[in-house]
């Protein structure tokens, strides 16, 4: 059992984060300047003398067409920060648990295990999927494979013909925390609710808001067509609790 103030989270201030400071108040949310992935040295600075036990590593460039227009952004942060933060955590031996995407994976079957293939279809999944690769180097590590959106839909449209397990970020960060406490699991889990189309998740988080239709061949950028997962693993270790 780890004490909640033994955990350091990065990526406070992202939509994940917020969740997970209400959810885990005592935890250190250090701000960016603080502890900057991209800087080691600060890393270490910011560690030394305080008494962690746990990083849950958040933080993350997250935009896929920010990313396609400047994909070295993704590789400092989201691969590089993530191999520092994975360093600090094999020098310091601490528990490190990792967020991934479903977009790891090609999207061309759907109800994805943890032990599938992965094929990522963009820049950004490549990035997260560098990340998970640097995560794999240290034994005392989870990394968890997720999809969440805003607690409202934020978008006038939503696709038809994409799926997902998405669920609100309330709900994912609820099911991350349940999971902070399982420090005998390594390896990958994901997290997520059933199979349907974003638009029907959009609906589920709409509260009131009319969503237009919108499809995957009407956007710019490469999407996966259907990245659900099968979270049988994940409710098998919670349902210990």
């Amino acid at each position: 059992m780890i004490n909640t103030a033994q955990i350091l989270i990065t990526g406070g201030s992202g939509l994940l984060g917020g969740e997970l400071k209400k959810n885990l108040p005592e935890a250190l949310f250090p701000t960016h300047e603080e502890f900057n992935v991209e800087n080691p040295d600060r890393m270490d600075s910011y560690i030394a003398g305080r008494d962690i036990k746990l990083i849950l590593h958040a933080a993350a460039f997250t935009s896929p067409p920010r990313i396609n227009e400047n994909p070295e952004n993704a590789l400092k942060a989201n691969i590089i920060g993530t191999a520092n933060v994975t360093g600090l955590c094999m020098r310091r031996n601490i528990r490190l648990v990792y967020i991934s995407t479903d977009y790891v994976f090609s999207g061309d079957k759907g109800s994805y295990a943890e032990n599938d293939p992965v094929l990522p279809v963009n820049k950004y999944a490549w990035s997260k999927l560098g990340g998970e690769c640097a995560v794999q180097m240290h034994d005392d590590s989870m990394i968890i494979r997720t999809s969440f959106g805003e607690n409202q839909f934020p978008y006038e449209k939503a696709f038809i013909d994409q799926w997902t397990s998405r669920q609100s970020v309330t709900e994912v960060a609820k099911k991350i925390t349940s999971l902070l406490q399982h420090t005998d699991y390594r390896g990958v889990i994901h997290v997520g609710g059933p199979r349907r189309t974003v638009y029907e998740y959009a609906l589920s988080v709409a509260q009131g808001k009319k969503i237009g239709e919108l499809s995957v061949k009407d956007v710019s950028f490469t999407v996966p067509v259907d990245t659900s997962f099968d979270i049988s693993r994940f409710l098998e270790l919670t349902n210990r609790d």
